[in-house]
Parts: structure tokens; sequence; C-alpha cells
């Protein structure tokens, strides 16, 4: 707004007075329905940001609002809309006068203009941003509906809402489907065969439910989602894209979510684990969460900006995590839409900037670290050590004769100061046993061409080899990054416009953000540990509520709040508001218990329904959530593989340990890292571990995934697409039809007839049998497959040749082509993947 932000015109008043009074119907709640339209259109001129702030007026904030602006008017005169300065002007058509302005991208609607008036008319109660206000647990309202079965609270809340709109439940989906459905949500896996039986003989959804809550597998498929969210990898990042060593934390992550660790130790161990008293050492390892961010050690790089935005990630990580505040916003500047003044931000960086980690370091275990090491760990870099000193002697008696100097001399008083580029850095003046792999290659590169010597060439690769053993091993050496403490604490300053280099002289000390901090009694300057007592306390409004929504997007496939990244003014409103406060007091009052919080939300009559769209819903309710029908949506690409898998009999049952290297087409490391790195595949049982324990490299991820987290920030949104790359995955990679085969293999031993092998193939992948139908169609694909194979045994032989796993040469070729063909065609059925 300009410097006549408050003055009027006779027009717009006599506009206004023209206009009938309103008629008032139903109450307006500020938070649900003015605030938000305010955040929209107006808050970017007229919100918390200062620096952007327009008029000196704030319409965030009820005393500013209603009271006198610099002209004497007032925005805002409760129950007077005649003197409030904001309906003359948003009902103004003067191009001087209007708000928001005619040129604005963003306009008010005539129904928004309508319900401001509304709100003003009735005296313009204020109020917060609901994700702001403590939940409280509402009243479960009740139905008196015999149409709605309800199974336990969570279904009155939805039933109530699906009332409202002349809808109803959809009917129970079939027990195969909701056996399938459950195994998928709570393990990650399939149904075996086993359960197949039993559950057709005698189905019983809780018992189920409780086998699948102590399964081992449990906590393997929960640990996924937190992996992504704690951008978990097995390397740094950037362009050397060093290896660590993080997986015993991610062990520690399975662990504790099988053991059913409530979810505020969860919080607090990850958080700051080595600052509980006498912490032990799982704990400490807990606290490694907060190390697992990139890290920029490229050459050149400035220790203390890495350093910085390290700091700046724990911040960011914490908020989305937590909070689903979009701090990232007030690194720079006060937050454009959220009370989240730029003050707040540091004061959470403050919290996060007293370690002792310094931003310096190339390599995956920048201290501090904890010692995991095994002695045959350390025994292999003593070998590469002592293999690496024996050929630097070979390198210093080549280079002797090569580059002549007096003796006792260095190199750089030789020839070799003469040479091009780099070199007379990289060879003259750095000796043999400080040249690292860049130097190395540069070195093999100039020889192999310009300045041809093959013999020196072969010594170099010798010496290249021999550093990367070195590097390799060293890094091998399991040290887990860990947090720890200053003794001496470090100042901390707002940066200009988050520039690590450009600290401002205003000083901040460690605080949570004041618009959440709910009265709870915090030192002046807080600790991490603090800061995670406070993430979990009662008074927070947001923990409980943004962790239930997370959990409901991983089942439904969409949060109660769609944009779980996001509670902020910003974000959706939840689809059901009062079911969303209910959860989240129900899991503080559990004790923060997330396998009673699971078993709720599958024992509820809403997740049983049918996913089948009763007709017209699909146009009325696209996105499902009214929640009149069960979830439907295709599986994250990392339970494909892991279910392809399992179905064909593959899936080694090993859980934790370092990182494994499945099947990955070839040159994929070397092309993003200019031939720096190699993919060195791994084979027997390794190639069939859960995709949980796949290496991840943060460049470059696992080729046979799609759709993920990139692991390079905290993401915490499902991401679903569909291209043709997906299916080219499905069809074509290795892990794919090596399990195919398998899965072929399988169904023909267990069965010497082809229609009961077609019976047992179909429910291996779909927990069902076929129906009459799809019997028929799937037999008679099958004659197709075994004609073609027969007339192509080369063909055959080439399809039974992908993968490790040796062929059973008991089943005739062209049959066991033909079965695992049509074994690949069910798997990449869109039942088979999707969860039904």
């Amino acid at each position: 707004m300009d410097s006549h932000a408050f003055q009027t015109t006779a027009s717009i008043f006599a506009l206004l007075l023209a206009a009938a009074t309103p008629t008032v119907a139903d109450e307006i709640r500020f938070s649900r329905d003015i605030l938000p339209v305010l955040s929209d259109t107006c808050f970017a001129c007229h919100g918390p940001d200062e620096a952007g702030r327009k008029g000196g007026l704030r319409l965030d904030l009820q005393e500013s609002a209603l009271g006198r602006g610099k002209s004497g008017a007032t925005a805002v005169v409760p129950g007077d809309l005649s003197k409030s300065e904001v309906i003359a002007r948003i009902l103004s058509t003067d191009p001087d006068d209007a708000m928001p302005p005619l040129k604005a991208l963003r306009k008010l609607s005539a129904e928004q203009k309508k319900l401001i008036q509304d709100w003003v008319a009735q005296g313009a109660p204020w109020g917060k941003h609901w994700a702001y206000e403590p939940p409280m647990r509402p009243a479960v309202p009740e139905i008196r509906s015999s149409k709605f079965e309800i199974l336990n609270p969570i279904d009155v809340f939805i039933a109530e809402r699906l009332q409202k709109e002349e809808l109803t439940f959809s009917p129970d989906a079939s027990p195969e489907t909701l056996a399938r459905r459950l195994s998928l949500d709570l393990t990650g896996l399939p149904p075996s065969a086993h359960d197949f039986e039993i559950r057709t003989s005698n189905f019983d959804l809780n018992s189920i439910v409780d086998r699948l809550l102590t399964s081992p597998r449990f906590g393997e498929r929960w640990a996924w989602d937190w992996l992504d969210a704690a951008r978990y990898a097995d390397t740094n990042g950037y362009q050397g894209d060093p290896e660590r060593t993080m997986w015993p934390w991610r062990d520690w992550v399975v662990d504790a979510i099988n053991a059913n660790m409530p979810y505020d130790q969860f919080t607090i161990e990850q958080i700051a684990g080595d600052l509980l008293p006498g912490a032990a050492r799982s704990q400490q390892l807990a606290s490694g969460f907060h190390r697992n961010h990139m890290h920029n050690g490229e050459g050149g790089r400035i220790a203390e900006e890495t350093r910085v935005e390290n700091v700046f990630d724990r911040v960011e990580t914490t908020a989305t995590l937590w909070l689903a505040a979009t701090f990232n916003c007030c690194r720079c500047h006060d937050h454009k839409y959220d009370p989240l003044p730029q003050r707040d931000y540091y004061a959470l960086y403050d919290i996060f900037n007293q370690m002792s980690e310094t931003g310096a370091g190339r390599g995956g275990q920048a201290a501090p670290v904890l010692d995991f090491s095994t002695p045959a760990e350390t025994g292999r870099v003593e070998a590469a050590r002592q293999k690496l000193a024996a050929i630097i002697k070979e390198v210093e008696a080549f280079e002797l004769k090569k580059f002549p100097r007096p003796e006792g001399a260095p190199l750089e008083q030789s020839d070799a100061s003469k040479l091009p580029g780099n070199l007379p850095a990289t060879l003259a003046k750095t000796p043999p046993e400080r040249r690292g792999v860049d130097a190395i290659l540069e070195a093999v590169g100039y020889f192999e061409t310009d300045g041809a010597d093959p013999a020196y060439v072969a010594v170099l690769k010798k010496h290249l080899a021999a550093v990367r053993a070195r590097d390799s091993a060293q890094s091998s050496v399991t040290k887990v990054m860990i947090m720890d403490h200053l003794k001496e604490p470090r100042d901390t300053f707002i940066l200009d416009k988050g520039a690590y280099d450009k600290p401002t002289a205003v000083k901040v000390a460690g605080a949570v953000p004041a618009a959440f901090a709910g009265g709870v009694a915090l030192p002046d300057r807080a600790s991490r540990l603090d800061l995670a007592r406070w993430l979990v306390a009662r008074e927070n409004p947001l923990t409980a509520r943004v962790t239930v929504n997370r959990y409901w997007q991983a089942i439904f496939g969409t949060g109660l709040v769609k944009s779980v990244e996001d509670f902020g003014l910003q974000g959706e409103k939840p689809s059901h508001p009062e079911l969303l406060d209910w959860l989240a007091v129900e899991l503080m009052d559990s004790g923060w218990d997330i396998k009673h919080l699971l078993r709720l939300i599958v024992s509820s009559r809403a997740y049983r329904q049918s996913s089948k769209t009763p007709p017209g819903l699909v146009e009325r309710d696209p996105e499902n959530r009214l929640l009149a029908h069960g979830p439907r949506h295709r599986l994250p690409s990392w339970m494909l593989r892991d279910t392809a898998l399992s179905a064909a009999g593959l899936l080694s049952p090993a859980q934790g340990g370092p990182a494994v290297k499945p099947y990955q087409p070839a040159g994929i490391w070397e092309e993003a890292t200019f031939g720096k790195k190699s993919y060195v595949q791994d084979h027997g049982e390794s190639l069939y571990r859960r995709t949980l324990y796949t290496f991840w490299r943060r460049i470059v991820g696992p080729t046979m995934l799609f759709d993920n987290a990139a692991r390079q920030v905290c993401e915490v949104k499902a991401k679903r697409t569909n291209t043709p790359l997906h299916a080219l995955t499905t069809l074509n990679d290795t892990t794919y039809i090596e399990a195919a085969r398998a899965l072929a293999r399988r169904v023909m031993l267990a069965a010497r007839d082809d229609t009961a092998r077609v019976d047992h193939l179909h429910r291996l992948v779909l927990a069902r049998m076929p129906s009459k139908e799809e019997r028929a169609i799937l037999l008679r694909r099958l004659g197709i497959l075994k004609e073609q194979f027969r007339a192509d045994p080369a063909g055959a032989a080439a399809l039974l040749q992908v993968g490790e796993l040796p062929r059973d040469e008991r089943l005739p070729a062209p049959d066991h082509a033909a079965f695992t063909a049509l074994a690949q065609l069910v798997l990449n059925l869109d039942e088979a993947l999707s969860k039904e």
C-alpha cells in the first residue's frame, strides 16, 4: 500500500453505504475463513515481513489491523463497515485506491469480499491460525444413521463429513484385497502363500494386524519414509561425492521402529541423544540424524561456508519434519506469510551452531565420529597402506630417472616444474605420498598423449590403483558421524541475506519460534536437548499433528492436510480438522505409540472400504479427500522391487549391515563422476536384499528407483508421476526379469498342471485367485508364448540367462521362458503395481 494507504474517497464510501447490510447466516471463524484469504491476497504487502510491508499496515496482527494508521483511518472497525478502511479498499474500482491493486496477480473474488464484509459486521472476531493453537481432543460426534458402520472414532469423524455430503462408506474390500493392503502398508511386502491359506479359511483382520505389527519387516518398511525425510545416503554428495559409513544409524532407526520406541523418545534421541545425561552409545549413535546432510568438501571450498550451510540444513530439516514450517523462507528475511521472523530462524540456528564440526574435510567421516570399526576393516587399511608405500618407492625411483636432479633435491628442481598446466603443482611440488586421485589422473592423461611415455603411465596407473585402494579401505572403516557440543559457546549473529561471511550486528541466542512456544519454560539460551524436549511437549501445537498427518499420507495416499510439508498460512486446510486434532491428542495420550496409531487407522471402517469408486464420485472428489472409498495408488518404486523379489521367493531375510550393490547398468557412476567412481556389483544374496539396504550414491541414486526423494534435502511429500520410464524399468531392469524367471520356476515346480501353475502365479503376485475370465486370458497367452519360444530357442535361452541366478535345467527351456514372460506380464499388471 502506498503513502495514501489509509485515505478514502467520497465515492468509495458512497458505494459502501449504498450496499445493503450483509445477511449473516453462519458464524464466521477467523482462522478457518478469513485468515487464509488475507494470507493469499494481502500478506505479501501487509504481513509479517517488515522489509516488504507497504503503508505501515499489518493485517496479520489484531492490534495493528484494529489500530489507527498513519492517516488516522482504521483498517478494521469491528461491527462498522462504513468506518473500516479495508472494506472501502476491497470494494473500490479506483486504480489508486483498490486493494489488492488492480494489476495484482492475486484478486479477491466476489464471495471473498462478501465474506470479509460479513466478518467485520459480526464484530471482526480474531484468532490464531488453526495449526498454531495446541490441539484439544474434540468431542466425538454422534452418528445415528444406520447407513454407517462405525468401528472406531476415526469412522465417526469421516462419516459426519460424508453425511453432510450425502455420501456413505463404500462396501468392504474382499478379505484377499484387505490382507494384501495390510501387508503392503505395514511391512512393505505382499502376504505369503501360507498367509493366503489362513485368510481364505478364517479371515481375522485384527490377528493379521497384530502379526504384521510385530514382524521385523515392519521396521524396514517404515524406516524408508524416515530415511527419505532424514536425507540419508551412503555418500556426501557434490562433485566428489565421497563415501560415508552411516549405515549403523540406519540400523538404529529400523531397530527403534521395530521396538516401538515412543515417538517422543525417538525424537529426543535423534535431535540430542548425545546430550542426554549419561548418554548411552546407542543414544550417541541416534544423534547421527543431523549428520546425514550433504557435505561439500570440493577443492577450493571454504570450510566455514560448508559449516554454515550444514547448520542451515539442520534448522530447515527440523522445521520441516517436526513443525511442517517453511523455515527456509526466513533464512534471508522475515517470512512473507507466517509469523516467523528472521530472528527466530537464527535462534534455531544458534541451537545447532554449538558443535565442533568445522566444515573442513573431503571425506565422509568428518569429526565428531563414533567408531564402529572392526579388526577386519582396520587390517584392510593397514594392508592397503603398506602396498601403497611399496608402490610409492617404485614411483620415486622412476621419477628420479625421468626427471634428473641433484641427490636429495625435490622434484620441483627438475624439468617436472616445466610441465604444462597444473602438472608442476600436482607432480613437481607434491611428493608421491601426498598425491591424490585427481593429480594422478591428470598426469596419466598427459603422459598417455602429449607427453607420451607408456612406461611412466604404467607406473602412474599402479600408483592410482593403490591410492584408490587405500582411500576405499579408509572410507569403508565404519565410523558414524554424530553430534557433540562445544565447551565454549559460539556466538551467533543474523546473517545478511543468509551469506556465511556477512554477519550483521544482531546477536541472537538459542530459542524456539515465539509463535509456537506456547509458554514452555526454556532457559535464556536453549540447547539441542531443550529444543528436542520442546518439540514433543504437549504445548507444542504442531509436532503431533504433523506426525499423524504423515502417517495418514502413507496409508491413504494424501494427508488430512495435503501439504504435509507446510502447515502454515499458505498450506492446505485439513479436510477433517477435528479428526486431525483427535488423532494428535490420541497419539500423545497413548505415550506417542506409533503402532497404536497405525492400528487405529488400519482397523477403521474407512480403511476397510473397497477402493472401487462409486459412479460420479471421481468427478466430485478426484483425490478421495472425503474418504468415501478405500485408498488406491501406485506403490512406491522401492516397494515394487521388494514385492517382485518376495513373490519370486528370492528376497533375502538378512537385516542390517553395510549397504549392498545390486544390478545396475554399466557406466552410470563413471558418467556422473568423470570416471572417478566405478560401480562394483555385489553377488549372491546381496543381490536380493531389501531395497532399504541398497547403496545410495547421493549424486546418482539407485537406478531402479523412480519418484523417490533424492536424499539431498529433507523430503516428506509423496511423489507420484506416470511416465514410460517407469514401465521400462519394471519390464526391463535385470532384477525384475530375474525375479520373473525365478517366479516362473517357483510355480512350475509347485504344480504339474498349467492351470494350477497360473493360479499359483496369480496368487503369489496379487494375493488372490484369478477369476474364470482372467484364468482363460492368462492360459491363452501362455499357449502363445510357448509356441513362440519353441520356435525361437535362442530367444528363450537369452531370456533365461538374465541375472546371476542359475537356471534350473530340469525345466524345459521353452516352457520356462514362456512362464517367465507370463510372470513379467502379471508383475506389470496395474493391480500388481498398485495398492488396491
